[in-house]
Parts: structure tokens; C-alpha cells; sequence
């Protein structure tokens, strides 16, 4: 150390077992403050430097950038605990992001690897087509151009809570798959000016949309239930939950007419089962029962509708017929 106690650019890079052009990158940058200059004009630092070079190695180590390492050491000693563990907090969270691709590509590999030589290039176009991460935003414009206009805002979130997949954190080739297939789907069927739209979505049908889709979240969940118990379509809670949605969105009673109008009426509907199917097999964990959905819950209740309503019509025929001696 000279006699004012600094050092010199190759004293603190070997001090600190770096190289000079490291020692100067930092300087250059401001993350490392010269304590002066020589009479020649060469760059002195003082002890301080050591600890400060020391940090900021630490945080690159990291892998925090450059800036961010520098807008941590800006925070001073006393609020550096807290300006660090925000910049560890953003970093884990790029780090998650960049982990999550990495198994996604892995499984596309694998998908790719192992399926039958004809079948590649057409999976590679589909599974090419996917952001990696993938993003659920193709599922939720999908929903929002399907549904009918003008429903809350608060009715719309609750329907895409339900109708747009979780992606899977570590997912399986098959995940990665069925994602491919139903992003390609929803991206097709959002071009076009005709859409399929239920009975209850048109305006001279007399159903209310945003009262039908407010109740309908309650039978779906009580049909989920259902389904994971392994329970055959069936009268009950779930059902009189179902019915009633549609009965009050229609400023109707739940009777045995009603029943048979609405069975037709949702007979007739168009149909989006492979979305729905999809959206199972991406849902569900190998080796696990398929996870019930609202396509899968709404095709159970209109089951039990359809048994009730055959069951309650087999009663009156047989009645009558009693009546008339037959």
C-alpha cells in the first residue's frame, strides 16, 4: 500500500484475486469509485474498495445484471438488506421463468423423440407455434369473443377462472401435447365472423346471459363434485342447481314443461367437447382420474336432466295407462 494508504489497480485486483480489466470494467460503470488518481494519473483505491468488489462479485455471481447490482449498491449500508432482497426476489422469478421453459422444451423434445416418424412434422408445427413459456392468453380471448357481450366483468373472470387451464409446472409430453393441440384450436375458431352460439346467448330465446352464467359456476361446481366421486348423472342438489339457472336467467319456474324445453334446447346446442377434452388431458397428472371441468360437469348434468326427464315421461305414460284400464 503507498503511503495515503490506497492501492493501485493490479494491487486490488490481486488483492481480490480478479484480473485488471475486470477491476477497470467496474470502475468504468460506477460500481467501483476510484479514492483518486496518481501524479501520472493512474487509478487509486482505497481499503473500502476490497469490500465493495468483493459485494459486487458476490451479486454477479448471482447472476444479477450489471444495473441491477448497481441500483442494489446505490441503496447505501443501511438499506441494502432491503434493496437485495428485492433484487433476489425479481431475480428467483426470471430464474422460475427461465426453469419453466427449459422443462417445457425438454418435454416437447421428448414428445418429438418419441412419437412415430409421420406424425413429427406436423407436431413440430403445432408445438412450434406455442411461446415457450407457454401463456394461457389465445384460451382467455377465445372465451371472451365466444361468450356473450355485455356480461359483468365480474361473471367473465369467474367463467375464465374455470374455462382456461393452469399450465402444468413440470409438464409430462403428453401435457405438452394436448396444450399444442388446444392452442391451435382456440386460435383457428377465434378467426371468422360466425361463431356457434348456445340458444341461451341469442336475444329472441328469452334467457338472460349475465344471470345464467352467475348461477351456472355454483351446479358446476356441485357436479365437479359428483364426478370425483365416480357418481353416475343423477337427481339431486347438483341438477335442481343447474335447472334453476336457467329457469331464473328465463324469469321462469323449475317444472316438468320447463325441463323438457331446456333438455331439448341444450340437445341442440353446438358443441366445443374437444376443448373441453383437452383441457382435461392437460389437467390431469398421469396415472389420475381425467379432472372434472365445466364441459365435463355440463355434459353430466344434462345426462341427469335427460334420465330425469325420461324417468318423470315413463311415469306419466305408465300412469295414464292406468288410468285407461290398459
Amino acid at each position: 500500500m503507498s503511503p495515503d494508504g490506497t492501492w493501485t489497480i493490479g494491487e486490488l485486483a490481486e488483492r481480490a484475486g480478479v484480473t485488471v480489466k475486470t477491476v477497470r470494467f467496474y470502475s468504468d460503470r460506477g460500481l467501483l469509485p476510484e479514492s483518486g488518481r496518481s501524479a501520472g494519473g493512474h487509478r487509486r483505491y482505497g481499503p473500502e474498495a476490497l469490500d465493495r468488489l468483493r459485494l459486487i462479485r458476490s451479486l454477479r455471481g448471482l447472476d444479477l445484471p450489471v444495473p441491477e447490482v448497481g441500483r442494489v449498491l446505490d441503496h447505501g449500508d443501511e438499506a441494502l438488506g432491503d434493496a437485495l432482497e428485492s433484487a433476489i426476489g425479481d431475480r428467483l422469478q426470471v430464474l422460475g421463468s427461465q426453469l419453466a421453459a427449459m422443462r417445457w422444451r425438454e418435454a416437447s423434445l421428448r414428445l418429438l423423440r418419441d412419437c412415430d416418424a409421420g406424425e413429427r412434422a406436423e407436431r413440430l408445427r403445432l408445438i412450434g407455434a406455442v411461446t415457450v413459456p407457454p401463456s394461457t392468453a389465445s384460451m382467455a380471448r377465445f372465451w371472451r369473443y365466444w361468450l356473450p357481450p355485455r356480461l359483468p366483468a365480474r361473471v367473465v373472470s369467474a367463467f375464465l377462472d374455470q374455462a382456461v387451464p393452469q399450465i402444468p409446472d413440470d409438464p409430462t409430453p403428453a401435457q405438452v401435447w394436448a396444450f399444442a393441440r388446444l392452442h391451435a384450436l382456440v386460435s383457428g375458431n377465434c378467426s371468422g365472423s360466425v361463431r356457434p352460439q348456445p340458444a341461451v346467448h341469442l336475444p329472441d330465446r328469452g334467457y338472460r346471459p349475465a344471470v345464467l352464467y352467475d348461477g351456472l359456476g355454483e351446479a358446476y361446481a356441485l357436479a365437479s363434485a359428483e364426478l370425483r366421486a365416480g357418481r353416475p348423472p343423477r337427481a339431486g342438489e347438483a341438477l335442481d342447481s343447474f335447472v334453476s339457472a336457467y329457469a331464473v336467467s328465463r324469469g321462469t319456474r323449475d317444472t316438468p314443461d320447463f325441463r323438457r324445453l331446456l333438455g331439448r334446447q341444450l340437445a341442440a346446442d353446438p358443441r366445443i367437447d374437444l376443448y373441453w377434452q383437452l383441457t382435461a388431458d392437460l389437467a390431469t397428472a398421469p396415472g389420475s382420474p381425467p379432472e372434472p371441468n365445466p364441459g365435463s360437469a355440463h355434459d353430466w348434468l344434462c345426462a341427469a336432466l335427460d334420465a330425469g326427464t325420461a324417468r318423470h315421461e315413463g311415469t306419466a305414460r305408465h300412469e295414464g295407462t292406468a288410468r285407461h284400464g290398459v
